[in-house]
Formats: C-alpha cells, structure tokens, sequence
C-alpha cells in the first residue's frame, strides 16, 4: 500500500493547485454571460421531448446503441477471468477511496474560500452580505481541518452549517451542489471505520442526486440555458441533430448516469465515462478548473472504492472477494 502514497500526494497537491487557478468561467451554464442566462431563465423554456416527434427514428436508434454499449459493458464486467484480473488492483486502490474524497472536499472548500463563492462562481458570498466574510473564513477552517484530518468532526460539522446557510439563501437550487452533501456526511461517518460503507452509500446517492437535479435544472426546466450554450459555442457543428434534440440526449444521459449512481449499477464505467466528458467539457469550453473538482475527486474515489453490499452488483452480483470489473 505505501507504494500509492506518493501518488495520493502528488494527486492531491495537483487538485489544489488546479483549484487555486484564476477564475475564467465554468460548468454549462456558466460559459454564459449573466445577462443570457437572466433571460434564458425568463423565456418560458420548451420541452425537450418535443424533439422526439420530429427525431424518433434518431431517438431509438441512439436509445438502442446506448443499451448495447451498457448491457454490454455489465456482461464482460461479471467475465471471471477480468475480475481475478484486476482483484489485486481493485483491492489496493479501495482502501484510498476514503482518503481521496475527503482531501477533494477539503480542498474544493479551501477553493471556494479563495475564489469567493460558495461551490460555485454563480453563488458569490457577496450575496450572504456581512456574513459573507465569516462564511469565508469558516469555508477556509473547515477545509483545511478536512484536509488535515485533524478535528474532521468539527470540521465536517462547520462545512455542514455552511451548506445549510446555502440552501436557506439559494433554496431547491443547492441541491445542484448535493455532491457536497454527500461528501460531508462521509466525513462524518469516517470518524468510525466501520461506518465508511454508509458514507459511501449516502455520498453515491448526494452525487447521483446532483447530477440528475442538474441536468433537469439545464436542460429541462430551463431548457433554453442549454439551448444558448449550443447555439454560442456551435455545438451542432460536432453533432449534427436539431439543438433540442442534442438537449434531450444530454438530459436522459446525465439523469441516467445519476440513476446508475445512486442505485450502485456500472459504478466505475459511469465515473470513467463522467470524467471523460468533464475533461472534454473543460477543454473546450475553457471552464474553470475549481468548480468541477468535487465532481473529479468524487468520480476518482467512488471508482477507488468500487461496490459493496448497498449496490446492485455489489449484492446481487459480488463473488467473495471479485468484484464487477466495471
């Protein structure tokens, strides 16, 4: 094990470098000026569904594809000869997972302390008036405690009360930053080793949770922030469908991926797959790094640690000590 030490540093000193960069803009919706995604919230939005009259063909064309690639990715994942394969990695990498999503959520902390917003630059702590400063302050102590490992009680605890203070001022909308939720309350039940399955379930279910309010939120309930984005960065360019139609795929992917997340099913075949389009995302769109770090280390460390009895193919499909490959 004391060989992945070094590497769990170097990562780590990566992700808070990363999360110091000056700020540019950021995920989806924040590539938009404020004054576009003012009126994109303004316009009534169209459905996306209204798209599948006109594409059907393209629709369960697509729809087929994407069950054979998932059905099967879950077949050669329950190959035995791929799970004796990869057991040694799988079995070194597992014990790292817990250490992986706690240093990312105290470093993604220490990021929205230094840039000024809270998980996200679209939620600047000038919002939160002459609080603004003490919520800082405590997003910089409960980082860096979390980083430390050091009181990660109290440190869990002031991040905690930080994202309570964030739903009572942006309401149902802090449940796009619910990966926070869920990283938190791993901290927590950290504090107890045996425990740490708990947390994992609860921080699968937060981060599933998120990415699908967050597709619905863009894509379907103000379909035209998505529209935007496609149209100001000539997205139909590389896809060549109706605008709509690429926004209704994209909302069915992300509200699946976060289904497969939450219920434990192709666990590291849907994080390899976020990741991709994350690292993708950035390259093209030129977003800002610190906002997408929480889903990185997430991503990173639910991969890491893999299944357990609280997912589908950890109970269903588990055999002794093999685990799926993906």
């Amino acid at each position: 094990m004391h060989m992945f030490r070094p590497l769990l540093l170097l990562g780590c000193a990566a992700l808070f470098a990363l999360a110091a960069a000056p700020h540019a803009s950021a995920h989806e919706v924040y590539v938009l000026s404020q004054e576009t995604i003012a009126n994109a919230i303004a316009t009534p939005s169209p459905s996306p569904f209204e798209a599948f009259a006109t594409n059907r063909f393209q629709f369960f064309l697509w729809g087929f594809i994407a069950f054979i690639v998932v059905s099967t990715v879950f077949f050669a994942s329950l190959t035995h000869q791929l799970e004796l394969a990869f057991e040694p990695l799988f079995t070194r990498l597992r014990p790292w997972a817990a250490p992986v999503a706690r240093v990312t959520l105290g470093i993604c902390l220490v990021a929205s302390a230094f840039q000024g917003a809270l998980f996200g630059p679209e939620l600047p702590l000038d919002d939160f008036g002459a609080y603004g400063l003490l919520m800082r302050l405590g997003l910089y102590v409960a980082g860096f405690l979390i980083i430390a490992n050091w009181h990660l009680r109290w440190g869990a605890l002031l991040a905690l009360a930080i994202f309570a203070a964030g739903v009572l001022r942006y309401g149902v909308y802090a449940m796009t930053y619910a990966n926070y939720l869920g990283e938190i309350a791993l901290a927590l039940f950290l504090l107890k080793k045996r425990y740490e399955e708990y947390g994992f379930l609860v921080l699968r279910v937060a981060f599933g949770l998120s990415v699908a309010f967050g597709a619905l939120y863009a894509k379907f309930i103000h379909s035209n922030l998505a529209l935007a984005t496609i149209s100001e960065y000539h997205l139909t360019n590389f896809f060549h469908f109706d605008p709509l139609f690429i926004v209704l795929g994209a909302c069915i992917i992300e509200v699946v991926m976060g289904v497969f997340f939450m219920v434990g099913f192709e666990v590291r075949h849907t994080a390899i797959f976020f990741l991709f389009w994350i690292f993708l995302s950035l390259l093209y769109f030129g977003e800002s790094v610190w906002p997408h770090l929480i889903l990185v280390g997430v991503n990173i460390a639910l991969f890491m640690y893999g299944y357990d009895r609280w997912t589908v193919e950890g109970r269903y499909f588990n055999r002794g000590k093999l685990q799926p490959f993906l």
